[in-house]
Order: C-alpha cells, then sequence, then structure tokens
C-alpha cells in the first residue's frame, strides 16, 4: 500500500519496487540539496541511505533545509536526519554519519553503497567524491547551487564522463551560500532532481543526465543542457595516482598581526601563513585558551558574515577587547 502510487507506473511496478528496496545510496552532505534528496529518495523505499554530515542544525540553515526545524538546531545533522526519515518510513534502513568525507574514508565509504549523491558545497570535496567514484567505479550524482541559479549532472555512469573532464582545474575562491546568499527553492529544487536521477538509474527508465549538464535559472525559468565532452586522460590520471587532494594554498599580505580564521577546514583558500589560528566557529568556546587576550587579533572567514558573529560572542560571552572583524573576508587580506 505505502508504494501504490509509484508501483502503478510502467517504468517501476513491482519489479521496478523490489530494484529501489534492493539499492543503497549515500548522500554526502545533508544540506540544502541533501534535505529534499533524502526525503524523497526515502519516501520511494530505496532499501539503505547513507547519510554523511559532520556538521550541526544551525538558524541560517532553516530557510532551505526544510528537513530540520528549530527544536534542532545545535543538534547534529546525521542524527536529527535519521530520526525524521525513519519516521517517514520506518521500513528501510538509514545510518548516520557524523564524519567529515576524506581521503583516507572516502572509499571505505563509498564501497558500501551503489550510488552517490553529492550534497557538498565546495570544490574540495566535489574533486574528492569525483576520485573516489572513479577509484571505486560508482556514479555519482552531481548538483550545485549560485544563488538563483543551479546546474546538475551524473558523472562516472557507464563510462560517461567524470567531473574532472567538466572542471579540470578548481578556482581559487569559493562560491558559498554563506558568502553570496541563495533563495531557500533553489537547492530544494535541485536537490529532487538528484533523487528523479537516482530513481532513473536504479530503474533503467528515462534518460539520465550522463553526458550532459542541465542549467537552471529560477527566477527566469531558463533551462539549458549542455554537452560534456569526455577527457579520458583525467579519467587515467585517477586510476593510476588514486585520489589527488586540491589544495590551493595563500599566504595572508601582512605577517606581523595575528589572525583568527573562523572557517571550516575544507574551505578555500586554505591560509598557510603561521600567523593564522585555525578554529572553525563551532569550536571557539571549546578552545578559547588558544587566542591571544591581549594583543589584536584579526577574525576572518569567507565573507566577513561568521567572523562578525564569532567576535560578537567572544566579546559578549568571554570578554574579549582584543579581536577586529575583518570586512569583505579572506579575499581582502591574502595576496593575488
Amino acid at each position: 500500500m505505502r508504494y501504490d502510487r509509484q508501483i502503478k507506473l510502467d517504468v517501476v511496478g513491482i519489479s521496478g519496487q523490489e530494484k529501489l528496496r534492493n539499492s543503497s545510496v549515500l548522500i554526502v552532505g545533508v544540506g540544502g540539496l541533501g534535505c529534499p534528496a533524502a526525503q524523497y529518495l526515502a519516501g520511494s523505499g530505496i532499501g539503505k541511505i547513507g547519510l554523511m554530515d559532520h556538521d550541526k542544525v544551525s538558524i541560517t540553515n532553516l530557510h532551505r533545509q526544510v528537513l530540520y526545524d528549530e527544536f534542532n538546531i545545535g543538534k547534529p545533522k546525521a542524527l536529527v536526519a535519521k530520526e525524521k526519515l525513519q519516521r517517514l518510513n520506518s521500513e528501510i534502513e538509514l545510518v548516520a554519519i557524523e564524519e567529515a568525507l576524506t581521503i583516507e574514508n572516502a572509499e571505505m565509504f563509498f564501497d558500501q553503497y551503489d550510488l552517490i549523491l553529492d550534497g557538498t558545497d565546495n570544490f574540495e570535496t566535489k574533486f574528492l567524491i569525483n576520485d573516489a567514484c572513479i577509484l571505486t567505479g560508482k556514479p555519482w550524482i552531481y548538483a550545485s547551487v549560485y544563488k538563483n541559479e543551479g546546474q546538475i549532472s551524473v558523472f562516472n555512469y557507464q563510462d560517461g564522463p567524470s567531473y574532472r573532464c567538466l572542471f579540470p582545474k578548481t578556482a581559487r575562491q569559493e562560491v558559498s551560500c554563506e558568502a553570496t546568499g541563495v533563495l531557500g527553492v533553489t537547492p530544494g529544487i535541485l536537490g529532487m532532481l538528484q533523487a528523479a536521477e537516482v530513481l532513473k538509474i536504479i530503474l533503467g527508465a528515462g534518460n539520465v543526465l550522463s553526458g550532459k549538464l542541465k542549467l537552471i535559472n529560477i527566477l527566469t525559468g531558463i533551462e539549458q543542457i549542455m554537452n560534456i565532452q569526455p577527457r579520458q586522460e583525467e579519467i587515467e590520471k585517477i586510476k593510476k595516482q588514486g585520489i589527488i587532494p586540491v589544495r590551493i594554498d595563500c599566504e595572508v599580505r601582512d605577517t606581523h598581526k595575528i589572525y583568527l580564521d573562523v572557517r571550516e577546514a575544507f574551505e578555500q583558500p586554505k591560509v598557510n601563513s603561521e600567523n593564522v589560528i585555525h578554529i572553525p566557529l563551532g569550536s571557539l568556546q571549546q578552545r578559547l585558551r588558544e587566542i591571544p587576550n591581549r594583543e589584536e587579533v584579526l577574525v576572518f572567514c569567507q565573507s566577513g558574515k561568521r567572523s562578525r558573529i564569532a567576535v560578537e560572542m567572544l566579546q559578549k560571552d568571554f570578554g574579549f577587547q582584543n579581536l577586529k572583524n575583518v570586512e569583505g573576508g579572506i579575499e581582502t587580506i591574502i595576496d593575488g
């Protein structure tokens, strides 16, 4: 009865529902993309869904990550997502993974699932997903969002192109929701389209977006599909060398000042200067002793928004009087 409405479809039927039940999907990042994808995949009856996210729910997530609510703020996303999705469908297996995807664990986790769905928002992790999928022979469903625009494709599917065929090189600066803003429905729509690609692959129905890049502008309603030219040399390079880390290094211009970087470890560009202290915003309270409290400390993030929150919190709750926010973020203090 649960799946009656989709079993009636010619492309599903009883045999198709069995395929869904016997399939597994790992969602890397249960955020703006991962939340809607997870909800629809759980509802469709995917037998096993992995929910990989090391982040916690914040109030700034709620306008687009509608799987969460105000009572979940401060709680691990993976655990909250598992609990809510289990209430949606008690018949499927849900696995919460409170870890960041790394070079060390990517292949191990990917080996446990049939398909990988990318819910991340940074270039470094997307390249990591791509390389690990090539090495483990797993297709992955990609999506990315910028303001009111989005793009989606399927990589490493039936000898199709990889992410490195589309993007042989990465940009130095990340394009994140925190820095640029995002209309909440945009990742929601892209996440549902990702779920649709998963279902098409499992059911063997329709035209999978392999070798294609679908572009969507939510405000104009314009959609385009571009062909992706395969670069077999990029794929062979990964098969021979293994995962190739994407590192974008830089240094701050003023080496005489002390800086506090409150970004997450995966964010680009990475600052290697010795006068920079790296403590993510969510860990500041646990690592207060690492922050100087006499000489001036310049606090920065990607855009200046999180660093402003950090300065206000450290001043109000812990009495720091020597902190100054870097308005405009990291690009205003590094070379190049």
